[in-house]
């Protein structure tokens, strides 16, 4: 199918649940514990990855034509994250509201729309 002739996404339909919301809670309190914290630099990250990752294109119809696909990966971020952990450090923690918002777009930039041949 070209991409012209793709019907458009109308909207999008998130399907994190609860039991995922606390898979992974859990899973960021025993890094977080382990790491001494240190990990809690990089779960905004996979926060906003999990819940994208989840989620469902649909068309006007309510019909699922697609989802989002974030390929973000730390490797490819590492030197975004350690920059980040030094403006906070210097800053006394100010810097730590920019940085939701950058990790935000981030992650978004690393998003795709696949969707599903029919």
């Amino acid at each position: 199918m070209s991409d012209i002739s793709r019907p458009r996404a109308v909207r999008f339909k998130a399907d994190f649940g609860i039991g995922d919301t606390i898979g992974a809670i859990v899973i960021w309190i025993v890094l977080s514990i382990v790491t001494l914290g240190l990990a809690l630099f990089v779960f905004p990250y996979y926060l906003n990855k999990d819940v994208l990752n989840k989620t469902r294109v649909l068309d006007a119809g309510g019909r699922e034509i697609g989802r989002l696909n974030c390929r973000f990966n730390l490797a490819s971020s590492i030197g975004h994250v350690i920059i980040w952990i030094i403006l906070i450090l210097v800053t006394l923690g100010l810097a730590s509201f920019f940085y939701l918002y950058r990790v935000l777009r981030v992650v978004i930039n690393e998003t795709e729309i696949e969707y599903f041949d029919r």
